[in-house]
């Protein structure tokens, strides 16, 4: 083990906050069996104390500390997809803390699949000797509370700066966005719910397992407007998450030139987002200085691991507004989707 990961491992077991990169986003963890370290979390971020927060574990051979009650299925796809961008959503074993859960008798568990991480969290592991709950780590996004996303180091440097006692630099995320989580705390009987999609989609749980996922809104859906407020509070479920400061848009490609004209006619500053390859080619006169394009890759899975890096240097450059084109109506769009319909929504607050 590395210095650097042995005083990681030291200062975690003090209460103090270490930043680490997983495969999905960059995560501020602590002790997650110590209140008072998951609280320094809630402080750096601004977080509100009812959000739970995901623990991530060494290996699914940790999940009985954390977890009661588990199905056959979370076993099943903890063998298919851990260490990766799962999260599942389980019944709570006692003594997790309050703090962990939102006050919920649910608790969320992953394993990420970033090799420096996975050290981190077995080195941890074994030096925590506490019974119960134990060898976990609490983990959100390394960013302000509602805000993108970090998918480097720097990008947690310059976001909370001090607030974090040590930051493991693990290179750029591969995957780009959160985790897809998944509801199996209801019980015997009742189908995987979809809470939040990611790079896991539905259609390969079910490849996987043979079981269907529920999805929000389905036929198969519980999800009356009576019965939704059964589904646990999980992160990034919020109507306005993932946000630039910048006001943001989304628009069809057919309307983004129509926009970087206007804009440019108007002397407003505007940075467009839109997706490889150009569709059609703006010849702007030289006001147009004010009108920026980004190219974020045109397939699903590139255009996430570059969205959340975009949509930062797009803020950093204070224009007036950003412009995104909006992304495929499919299923290996979704996540981005999601993403995207968040960020407008909290955009400029």
């Amino acid at each position: 083990m590395s210095a650097e990961l042995a005083e990681a491992v030291r200062l975690l077991q003090a209460g103090k906050l270490v930043a680490l990169p997983t495969e999905t986003v960059y995560g501020l963890a602590a002790d997650a069996a110590n209140p008072a370290a998951v609280a320094r979390i809630f402080a750096a971020k601004g977080r509100p104390a009812d959000h739970p927060l995901i623990v991530h574990l060494p290996g699914a051979g940790w999940l009985e500390r954390w977890a009661r009650e588990i199905p056959p299925l979370a076993w099943e796809l903890a063998e298919a997809f851990w260490p990766g961008p799962l999260t599942l959503i389980l019944k709570r074993a006692p003594g997790v803390p309050d703090a962990v859960t939102g006050g919920q008798d649910t608790v969320g568990v992953r394993v990420p699949a970033h090799p420096l991480t996975l050290e981190l969290l077995r080195a941890f592991a074994a030096a925590d000797n506490k019974a119960g709950p134990a060898g976990g780590l609490a983990a959100p996004s390394a960013n302000r509370f509602g805000r993108i996303s970090p998918t480097s180091a720097e990008h947690v440097r310059d976001e909370l700066g001090d607030a974090v006692d040590l930051i493991l630099d693990g290179g750029a995320c591969p995957v780009g966005i959160e985790s897809t989580i998944l509801d199996l705390s209801r019980g015997a009987g009742a189908l995987p719910r979809l809470l939040r999609p990611g790079r896991i989609t539905p259609e390969m749980i079910t490849r996987a397992t043979g079981v269907k996922v529920e999805l929000p809104g389905s036929p198969d859906s519980s999800a009356s407007s009576a019965q939704a407020a059964d589904a646990p509070r999980v992160s990034g479920s919020l109507d306005a998450h993932y946000a630039p400061r910048t006001p943001l848009r989304l628009l069809a490609t057919a309307d983004l030139d129509a926009a970087a004209a206007a804009a440019s006619a108007a002397g407003r500053s505007l940075v467009v987002l839109r997706r490889q390859p150009a569709r059609s080619v703006l010849a702007f006169p030289a006001t147009a200085a004010r009108v920026q394009t980004r190219w974020l890759p045109a397939d699903a899975e590139g255009f996430a691991r570059a969205l959340y890096a975009a949509l930062r240097e797009a803020d950093a450059l204070g224009a007036e507004q950003i412009v995104c084109e909006a992304v495929p109506e499919s299923a290996d769009w979704s996540a981005v989707a999601d993403r995207l319909r968040r960020a407008a929504c909290g955009a400029g607050a």
